[in-house]
């Protein structure tokens, strides 16, 4: 029988048990952590909202004011909308002079709009503020998957109802857009620290 044809064979042996033993050892490895995307958020800066309306408030230079176009809206509703961040602050406003019943469904309504997201949220913290300027705010926090993070209303009670809900239109999750929410909660901060009617 002819060497070489053994060496051959022998030499595939070997091959062999090299690429088996590469193959079964078990290399160190830890996974990474989830990370989430990187976002640069500018420094807060506001500007005064233009004349028309029956209150006044500052707001961020990165956002626009849009006037609400949904087939519900009423005058002075707006939508405080960031395109960079695709986040939305829907404003909705009553003149509630003389109309106790309508003080009585604003409420009502705004007690709603919130408890509607009980269904998906984790917690919903409510919170009572008073403004510089002497107006009590009802503030309600929303923690889990929720549409709306951060909502809020106030009202003098005799004239002016003044609501607000905080939105993004993306379908981040609400723990990636975390950054992005407490960034536009302080814009929130500002805008009702500012607030007055006309």
């Amino acid at each position: 029988m002819p060497v070489f044809p053994l060496l051959r064979a022998g030499g595939a042996v070997f091959v062999l048990l090299a690429l088996t033993a590469g193959c079964t050892s078990t290399p160190d490895f830890t996974p990474k952590p989830k990370g989430y995307n990187r976002i640069d958020l500018p420094a807060h800066a506001y500007q005064p909202l233009g004349p028309g309306h029956p209150y006044q408030f500052e707001y961020s230079r990165y956002a626009k004011v849009l006037r609400d176009s949904s087939y519900l809206a009423r005058p002075h509703w707006i939508n405080v909308y960031y395109p960079a961040l695709q986040a939305n602050i829907q404003i909705t406003y009553s003149n509630i002079a003389g109309k106790p019943q309508l003080y009585h469904k604003m409420l009502e309504d705004a007690r709603k709009l919130t408890s509607k997201h009980e269904i998906k949220a984790t917690a919903i913290d409510e919170n009572v503020l008073k403004t510089p300027g002497g107006l009590r705010v009802s503030v309600f926090e929303l923690q889990g998957e929720v549409p709306s993070q951060f909502q809020f209303y106030t009202t003098d009670s005799t004239t002016h109802f003044f609501r607000g809900a905080l939105y993004f239109r993306t379908a981040t999750a609400n723990d990636s857009l975390a950054p992005v929410i407490e960034y536009v909660k302080q814009d929130i901060v500002r805008m009702l620290n500012t607030l007055k009617y006309q």
